[in-house]
């Protein structure tokens, strides 16, 4: 009889964040854990103390994920404030769990757009604006912020089931919304 394999940190979190993915943050316990490791729920509070410390480890994974899956190759784009929108409404529709667990698992609660878009994370996009549109930082700022909460309200929809992934409905909306908001920005001068 061969010895079971040695379950590690790095294999509960690759089976939280799969479980996430598929079924939902809510899904994710001790012993569904178990369940996906094939083993019993010991070396998962061994090397956890609780599901709160594997949901914060994970979600550090999975906002990095969202991250690569949002940045990588971005600067090959001919457009790319219109690809990071699209990507981040495609996220919504392909990677739901993931999208309801960064966005829906109240970690944003009492987090207005322009706290949320103040992160140094988030300079980088909004210099993206700057180059494509010549504005000031601030409109530039303003510009995305009315970009972030239209995307995010898209992908929700998408995220949540309520809404079929149409790729050139979105990229035609997305567009329409920054001549508008760029218009805006350059009239308040």
């Amino acid at each position: 009889m061969s010895p079971r394999a040695r379950i590690t940190r790095e294999m509960i979190l690759d089976a939280a964040l799969s479980v996430i993915e598929r079924e939902g943050h809510e899904a994710l316990t001790v012993r569904r854990l178990a369940t996906e490791l094939d083993c019993s729920t010991q070396p998962i509070v061994y090397h956890f103390g609780s599901v709160a410390q594997i949901v914060e480890e994970v979600y550090r994974r999975a906002d990095a994920f969202h991250t690569a899956y949002l940045t990588d190759g971005l600067e090959d784009e001919e457009e790319p404030l219109l690809a990071l929108g699209l990507r981040y409404i495609r996220f919504g529709a392909e990677k739901s769990g993931l999208f309801r667990f960064l966005f829906q698992s109240g970690r944003f609660s009492r987090r207005t757009p322009e706290e949320l878009t103040a992160d140094a994370e988030v300079a980088p996009l909004i210099g993206i604006v700057r180059a494509s549109s010549g504005l000031s930082p601030q409109e530039a700022g303003d510009i995305f912020r009315g970009l972030f909460v239209a995307v995010h309200g898209y992908a929700s929809l998408l995220a949540n089931n309520a809404m079929r992934w149409d790729p050139e409905a979105a990229a035609g909306l997305l567009k329409a919304l920054y001549e508008g908001l760029t218009k805006q920005g350059g009239q308040e001068k």
